[in-house]
């Protein structure tokens, strides 16, 4: 299997080399030349495996340059961290299976990518005998779950840049209390957005990428959205035993798109999909693109669901890869224009091939707290405020028949203001998160400038 650009002046990568560029070099972003395709029979195979089996058997068909026991003893050893046995078990209440992506170490979906990737960085280092900085944006989860998944480990600096005073307290402790030498915590005065074009703008330096060992850890990295792939096959396989379906939906709230597209991924390799319902909150670009053609960036409001307060989609660009029918130079041309304008505009055509493939709905701060509130009343389970905007889609959206997965991608606790305002007390924390506010931090706070973060990775690489 190789890897191109979706701007097409990058191809014929190896997976390993795809990882450690992180970014293309051309400013596009990766994916493989093929996508894998699976037969009913296939899939059948597949349904009952536990998770690290069906895991390796999912991702080895990605990956051509891992000696298979080396892959199988990283996907061990990743997932050996989690709580619960089933790593991602599927629940159900109240009409929807819940697909709960909060049993690692950082109680967040992006723990189920990021234990994977920091070991698979850690082997591809020692192999190549090369050292790395890691350089992150985030909207709250992937920070903390890259810093957990790389903390301590050999020849990697990781330098995260979170919104300051924009995450929830939880999530900000996650990351500021995880004192390792090699953990650089930047709080920089402005919004997710403003992080995330300062690391694509730092990793569009070719020369200051090369001079510092750059690695991308935020879900531009291919690794990141293929490990993804792998809990859609497994809850299709539990959902299945249950209902003996022929088709499913996934609910999905996402912000920065990589979440769904990888659903997007495992519908083109042949799981039997019925839609992917995409779930904003008031941040509505990727809803407005679904149902009106609209993608035009405003600006980022703060709601309960700070991890989807984004308002350009970084991974959105790998759809449209697919929306131009694989066509390079009109992504070139497409992520030009937004780049100038603010904004795309879609024909008639486009829009229902959109519409093939996805319903969406935005959900508001309101509706976000009524439904933890109702879902509790109703069922005892507690959801965050990021799931239960994917839930409030689902209920919504789903046709009665088809069975739905919401996928529920943080513990609660992570939220606990929001809980107490939807049912009037906080969640149980779960052990990891006793104490945490009385643990040493270290975290500077910094200009939202990409000069200044320079300097400060120049100062501070390895």
């Amino acid at each position: 299997m190789k890897y191109l650009s979706t701007r097409g002046r990058v191809r014929s990568l190896s997976f390993k080399d795809a990882v450690m560029m992180g970014l293309a070099d051309d400013g596009g972003l990766l994916l493989p030349e093929s996508i894998p395709q699976l037969t009913p029979g296939d899939i059948a195979a597949l349904e009952m495996l536990d998770y690290p089996e069906l895991a390796f058997q999912v991702l080895s068909r990605f990956v051509g340059d891992i000696p298979s026991a080396d892959l199988k003893s990283l996907i061990d050893r990743s997932y050996a961290s989690f709580t619960h046995p089933d790593i991602t078990p599927v629940v159900h209440h109240n009409g929807v299976h819940i697909l709960e992506l909060f049993h690692g170490p950082t109680l967040a979906f992006k723990d189920v990518a990021l234990q994977f990737l920091g070991n698979l960085f850690e082997y591809l280092l020692a192999e190549r005998g090369e050292k790395m900085n890691i350089l992150g944006a985030t909207s709250g989860d992937t920070g903390s779950a890259a810093i957990y998944g790389v903390r301590g480990k050999e020849n990697i600096n990781i330098f995260i840049l979170h919104p300051h005073r924009k995450v929830s307290p939880i999530q900000e402790l996650q990351m500021t209390t995880v004192t390792d030498p090699n953990v650089f915590n930047l709080a920089i005065r402005g919004t997710f957005d403003d992080g995330q074009r300062i690391v694509k703008e730092i990793f569009g330096d070719l020369d200051f990428k090369a001079k510092y060992a750059l690695g991308a850890v935020n879900s531009i990295n291919w690794a990141r959205v293929l490990a993804q792939v792998v809990y859609y096959f497994y809850a299709w396989g539990r959902v299945r035993k249950k209902t003996d379906c022929r088709e499913i939906c996934f609910s999905v709230p996402t912000g920065n798109f990589g979440d769904i597209f990888a659903g997007f991924i495992a519908k083109k390799m042949g799981l039997p999909i019925r839609r992917l319902i995409l779930a904003t909150n008031e941040n509505n670009i990727l809803t407005r693109f679904v149902r009106q053609g609209d993608y035009s960036i405003g600006a980022v409001s703060q709601t309960y669901s700070p991890s989807m307060d984004i308002q350009l989609a970084s991974n959105f660009e790998r759809y449209l890869f697919y929306l131009y029918d694989e066509q390079s130079g009109r992504v070139r041309d497409a992520m030009s224009e937004l780049a100038s304008t603010g904004r795309l505009a879609f024909t008639a055509a486009e829009r229902e091939k959109v519409a093939q493939n996805f319903f969406a709905q935005a959900v508001s701060n309101a509706e976000t707290l009524e439904t933890i509130r109702d879902f509790h009343g109703k069922t005892g389970y507690l959801l965050d405020p990021h799931t239960a905007v994917g839930v409030r889609a689902a209920l919504d959206l789903g046709d009665g028949q088809t069975p739905t997965v919401c996928l529920a991608t943080a513990h609660p606790a992570k939220f606990g203001e929001a809980v107490q305002l939807a049912i009037g007390q906080e969640p149980t924390r779960p052990a990891s998160l006793a104490g945490i506010e009385d643990r040493e931090k270290r975290c500077e706070t910094i200009d939202a400038d990409t000069t200044a973060i320079k300097n400060y990775l120049a100062t501070h690489a390895l």
